[in-house]
């Protein structure tokens, strides 16, 4: 085997897919790759899996990924990379702050309801590697605060939102409560729209912590 066809390589810069490389095909490997990291696990996956869950040859993916962390990380950037572009959409749908952040939340959450195996390697697969989230996740997720971010400023411009809090420490704080929600369910007993249900109650708890009310000087 060659060094180009290891089944791990954290650390290594993934090449990019070649030019004239099927969109399809590649698409097919990342959902099945989806499905074999959920049900196996990152490390105990092999290649040779993945290819056989896409009903192709172990040689066809590394026409278009490196190595097995190279699968990974496209998946994480693919999805998460379209869910960002799918939220700066969403936010501009409304004025009102507040249901920008009420939408950005049920949209994340209702997405992931409908996607379990994604839910499990985006909240658990991909924190086995500290390399790999931050050579390739901390853009991505730079890209999200400042859309979070944004937002919450435009609140506080307009009055609605508190305006003792740092945007980005809000928007680090929603992060981190979707990203609780999405990981317990992830790994819990699915529930009928359970993830919809928290999406609700979440968005309140957060909108009232940002509420001018809460504000210590408005005690």
């Amino acid at each position: 085997m060659t060094g180009r066809r290891r089944e791990s390589g954290a650390g290594t810069e993934p090449r990019p897919k070649r030019r004239g490389a099927s969109g399809d095909k590649r698409e097919r490997i990342l959902s099945a790759a989806i499905r074999v990291f959920a049900q196996n696990g990152f490390y105990s996956t092999r290649v040779s899996e993945i290819a056989t869950a896409a009903g192709v040859a172990d040689g066809t993916i590394y026409l278009y990924f490196e190595n097995k962390d190279h699968v990974l990380i496209s998946i994480f950037e693919d999805r998460i990379g379209k869910l960002i572009e799918v939220m700066r959409r969403t936010v501009k749908e409304s004025t009102d702050p507040r249901e920008q952040l009420q939408r950005v939340i049920a949209l994340q959450l209702g997405q992931v309801e409908e996607n379990r195996d994604l839910a499990e390697v985006v909240t658990v697969n991909l924190r086995q590697s500290s390399t790999l989230l931050k050579q390739y996740a901390t853009p991505l997720f730079v890209k999200y605060l400042e859309v979070i971010a944004g937002v919450i400023s435009d609140g506080q411009k307009q009055g609605v939102f508190r305006t003792d809090l740092s945007p980005r420490v809000a928007a680090r704080a929603l992060y981190g409560g979707v990203d609780g929600i999405m990981l317990t369910w992830a790994l819990g007993e699915p529930e009928p729209k359970a993830l919809r249900k928290a999406a609700q109650q979440f968005t309140t708890l957060f909108l009232r912590g940002l509420s001018p009310e809460a504000a210590p000087d408005a005690e």
